[in-house]
Order: structure tokens, then sequence, then C-alpha cells
């Protein structure tokens, strides 16, 4: 039986029974266009950016009863509308390999949903990328070692850098060749380029890295090379598709 997961529950838990899965899972590259008198055609006006995709699953609650079914349904609200201000992780029997980052965007009427008899649409708003499951995986990176990202999208991963005193991280692949320099490591130092953030536990770092944005494994190889008080490097790549 098919199921899906979000903030760490299973539907079947519920009792949800899936009836079909709707996916918009390629959002429209963000961009508009501007028409020039004279001119054929229309100027391409790119955003830099991915829209929300919406994934909707068609569900059906049974119940023996109109009181089971309201008590069902009460459980289902509390499930999907606890932490309603983030996005948490989504998964589904459909598409083993990947995952979403989603957030729950319809709304439960449970009226309306008696007078359905259990049948309803359960509906999230995700980050226009799914997430690889391999993609999760820990891998220890020597330096002058390489990872090769398998999809067309540059991925944003996490990376902890052991070491001690001042550093050198560089990631050079085919589109870019990317410096940071860092003082004060002590211990290690974490990156997260998805949060846009240098931290040590609960502690910013960030005023002590210089370089351009943040790390970004790019499609085909990057190689990672550290020097300096850097002694080991453990990276998440986080590889995503659309």
């Amino acid at each position: 039986m098919n199921s899906f997961t979000y903030n760490g529950i299973r539907s079947s838990d519920l009792g949800l029974r899936i009836e079909s899965k709707d996916v918009f899972s390629a959002p429209g590259y963000d961009t508009s266009f501007q028409s020039i008198p004279g001119r054929n055609g229309d100027l391409i006006l790119p955003n830099g950016r991915y829209p929300n995709a919406q994934v909707a699953y068609s569900v059906f609650l049974p119940a023996k009863s109109l009181s089971e079914l309201a008590d069902k349904i009460t459980a289902v609200k509390a499930w999907l509308y606890t932490e309603p201000d983030r996005y948490h992780i989504l998964k589904d029997t459909y598409d083993a390999a990947y995952f979403r980052k989603a957030v729950y965007s319809g709304k439960l009427d449970i009226e309306d949903e008696l007078n359905r008899i259990g049948v309803f649409t359960v509906s999230f708003s995700c980050l226009p990328f799914r997430y690889s499951e391999a993609g999760q995986n820990e891998t220890v990176v020597e330096s002058g070692g390489t990872l090769l990202n398998p999809a067309p999208f540059s991925s944003a991963p996490y990376i902890r850098l052991e070491g001690s005193g001042k550093g050198t991280l560089t990631i050079q692949s085919a589109s870019a060749n990317e410096i940071w320099n860092f003082t004060g490591i002590d211990g290690y130092i974490e990156i997260d380029s998805e949060q846009m953030n240098f931290y040590k536990g609960t502690e910013p770092k960030n005023d002590t890295v210089t370089g351009s944005g943040f790390p970004m494994l790019h499609p085909g190889k990057n190689t990672l090379s550290y020097s300096g008080g850097i002694t080991k490097a453990t990276v998440i790549p986080r590889w995503v598709m659309l």
C-alpha cells in the first residue's frame, strides 16, 4: 500500500489510504519577458530562481461512523498543522530515491470532508528541488579528492572542516574555481551552504571566513583541496533534481 511520510509520521499510521498522487514536480523557471518596439521577439529577463512545486495526494479515510471519521480527521489536522512556519521532510513510496522539503498548504474543513465521506486532498508546497537520498550520506574527502555531482543542478552541501588556526578551502569544477580562507579554527568549523551559514555548533563563525558566497557542488567533477591548519573535510553533498 502506498503511503507518504511528513514530519516523521506516515500517512498510513493515521489510517489514510492514497487514491492518487498529483505532482507538479518541475516548476517553471522564474522568467519575465520584455517587448522592445521595432524588435522581433521578447527579451528574456531571468530572475535566477525556481518557484515552489505543488504536491497533492487524493486520500480516503475509512471510518465506521461519522463520529469516528470526525475524530480521525481531527488527528490528521493536528498532524498536518504542526509547525506550519517551516519546511519538513516529505517522502513517499512513489519516489523512494528522493525526498522533498515541504509544508502543508491546504485546508481541511471537517464538515465539508464529512459530507464527502472521508475523501479529500492533502496538498503540500515544496521547495523546487527533490533531494537524493544517496546525497545525504557523509563522505570524507582527502585534499585533492573529488566528488562527482550526477545531476545537472548545483547542490548546496554541508561541509565540516576539522583542524586549527588558519586554513584555506578550494573547490574547482568545470564552471568555477572558488576559494575560502578561514581564521581561528578551533577543532572544527561547519558550513551549511543551504542555510548560508558558517558556524561551530551554536556559535556563528561568519566573521572568521572570507570568500565569495558559500561552497556549491556544480554538475560533474568537483575537486576539493584544503591547506594550512585544515586536516580533514567531511561532506554531505545533498544532490538535487527537479
